[in-house]
C-alpha cells in the first residue's frame, strides 16, 4: 500500500495551479485597473489644468489694463482732480471724472489742429493717447463724432491711425476755424482766456462739437434717451465758468461696466456741478488719458474699440489741456 505522504495528489496539484493562475490573473487585472484609473485621473487633472489656464488667460486678456473696480481719488496736477466712481445698481458702471479749476495759472486748452486745413477730410485719425503725446498736453479726451467711419470687425474698420477723417460739427483750434457744418449739433467754444460758451462768438478760438446737449441752465434736457446703453464721454462747466468737468463712463463690458443712457448721464453731470453740459462722441471712442511723470500716456478708463477692452479707437479730434507741472 502506497504511503499518502510520498506522492502528491494530482487533484491537489491541479487545484493549486488553478488557484495560483487565478490569483495571478486577478493581480494582473488589478494592476491594469489601477493603471487605467491613474491614467484617467491624470487626463482629468491635465484637462482641468488646461481649462483653468485658458480661463485665467481669458480673464487676464479681458482685464488687461482695466482700472480696478474700486473707488479712487487723486490730485493729478495743481487745480486738477480725478475721481473714479464705482456704481453697482441698476448695473455695473465705472465712472471717471476730471474736475479742472480753470483759474489755475498756466492752464490752457487745445482742440486738435487740422492736418490739411483745406481738405474735405482735414484731420488724420489719432488715438487719444497719440494726441496727448504728439501735442504735449497733460490731459486729453476724445472729441466729436466723425466721418467716414465703420466697424465691422477687428480687421475691417475705418479709420486706422493716419486715415483722413472729418468732424461732424464745427471745429476750431487756436483761432483757426477749420470745419463748419450745418449739422444740428452743440458746439462748445473755449476762448483764449478759458471762458466757455455754447453760443458762437464772432471769432472762435477753440471749438469742439458733440452729439446732444445734456444740461441747460442747471436743468436736464427733456426727452433724452433712457434705454440705450453705451460708453459715453461728456463735458460740462459750472455756473460761474470756473470749473470744467470731463466725464467718461465705460460700457460694453459685462460685469465690469455696462454703459449709461443719455438721461442717466445728464443726471450724473448736474450733481458734479455742471450748469451746462453736452455729450461728445461715445461708444468705442470714449477715452480719457493723462500724462505720466515720464511723459508716457496713462489711460484712466477702459476703452473698448471693436469690443476689445483696452483698445483705443483712432478718432478725428480731441480736447487737450496744458497744465503747469
Amino acid at each position: 500500500m502506497a504511503c499518502p505522504f510520498l506522492f502528491n495528489d494530482p487533484v491537489n496539484i491541479a487545484t493549486e495551479h488553478t488557484e495560483t493562475l487565478s490569483f495571478s490573473l486577478r493581480s494582473l487585472w488589478l494592476e491594469k485597473w489601477i493603471c487605467m484609473k491613474k491614467r484617467r485621473w491624470l487626463w482629468a487633472l491635465l484637462t482641468l489644468l488646461v481649462i483653468t489656464g485658458l480661463c485665467f488667460s481669458g480673464i487676464l486678456i479681458y482685464d488687461n489694463g482695466r482700472p480696478l473696480q474700486v473707488p479712487a481719488k487723486e490730485r493729478l496736477y495743481k487745480g486738477v482732480d480725478y475721481a473714479r466712481k464705482v456704481v453697482l445698481s441698476p448695473r455695473p458702471m465705472m465712472i471717471h471724472v476730471i474736475t479742472i479749476d480753470t483759474r489755475t495759472n498756466g492752464l490752457r486748452f487745445l482742440v486738435t489742429p487740422p492736418d490739411d486745413r483745406g481738405s474735405e477730410h482735414p484731420l488724420n485719425a489719432r488715438t487719444t493717447s497719440q494726441f496727448l503725446q504728439e501735442f504735449g498736453v497733460q490731459i486729453a479726451i476724445n472729441g466729436d463724432g466723425f466721418n467716414p467711419w465703420w466697424s465691422n470687425s477687428p480687421v475691417d474698420y475705418y479709420p486706422h491711425v493716419g486715415d483722413p477723417v472729418a468732424p461732424r460739427g464745427p471745429a476750431a483750434s487756436r483761432g483757426k476755424v477749420y470745419w463748419t457744418s450745418n449739422e444740428p449739433v452743440p458746439t462748445l467754444y473755449i476762448s483764449s482766456r478759458n471762458s466757455f460758451s455754447f453760443d458762437a462768438p464772432a471769432r472762435p478760438y477753440n471749438a469742439i462739437s458733440g452729439e446732444y446737449m445734456l444740461v441747460m441752465g442747471g436743468e436736464p434736457m427733456p426727452d433724452l434717451d433712457n434705454k440705450t446703453l453705451h460708453p459715453r464721454t461728456a463735458i460740462g462747466y459750472s455756473k460761474n465758468g470756473r470749473y470744467l468737468y470731463l466725464v467718461v463712463v465705460d460700457g460694453r463690458q459685462p460685469f465690469y461696466s455696462e454703459g449709461i443712457t443719455l438721461q442717466e448721464l445728464s443726471n450724473l453731470m448736474i450733481p458734479l456741478g455742471a450748469y451746462y453740459a453736452m455729450n461728445l462722441d461715445g461708444g468705442g471712442s470714449s477715452t480719457m488719458v493723462v500724462e505720466r511723470k515720464n511723459g508716457r500716456p496713462r489711460v484712466l478708463n477702459s476703452p473698448i474699440d471693436n469690443y476689445i477692452p483696452g483698445r483705443e479707437r483712432p478718432v478725428a479730434n480731441h480736447l487737450g489741456v496744458f497744465v503747469n507741472k
